[in-house]
């Protein structure tokens, strides 16, 4: 577990650089126009998106409290692994070093009781 919260938090950081970076030194619109202009561009983000949408359905199926469930999703598909690095990191210390928690979070104990 201990590996896992250093490449969420590695992860982390480098996503808050990236993110920085982009918006201190890109053009959003110029560059978005170019990346949709490019075949490949467009693969990388229907890719990106796909990733995003299977990651958040994990984050559906841990969260018990729905508003906190569709922020974390919001936040996924406009901050990308930023967010789901973070919330990968908040799992693991809200686990305690227990995998199944962490995996299934609050559906443990209904999932365990079956």
């Amino acid at each position: 577990m201990k590996l896992g919260k250093m490449i969420a938090l590695l992860g982390l950081f480098a996503m808050t650089a990236v993110l920085l970076n982009g918006f201190t030194n890109g053009n959003f619109a110029k560059d978005g126009a170019a990346l949709l202009a490019n075949p490949w561009g467009i693969v990388s983000l229907i890719d990106l998106y796909v990733g995003f949408t299977l990651f958040s359905m994990w984050i559906a199926f841990r969260e018990k409290n729905k508003v906190l469930m569709v922020a974390w999703i919001v936040a996924m598909m406009t901050l990308g692994f930023f967010a789901g690095s973070l919330y990968v990191l908040v799992a693991f210390y809200r686990s305690k070093g227990d995998w199944l928690d962490f995996f299934l979070g609050s559906r443990k104990t209904d999932i365990i009781s079956k």
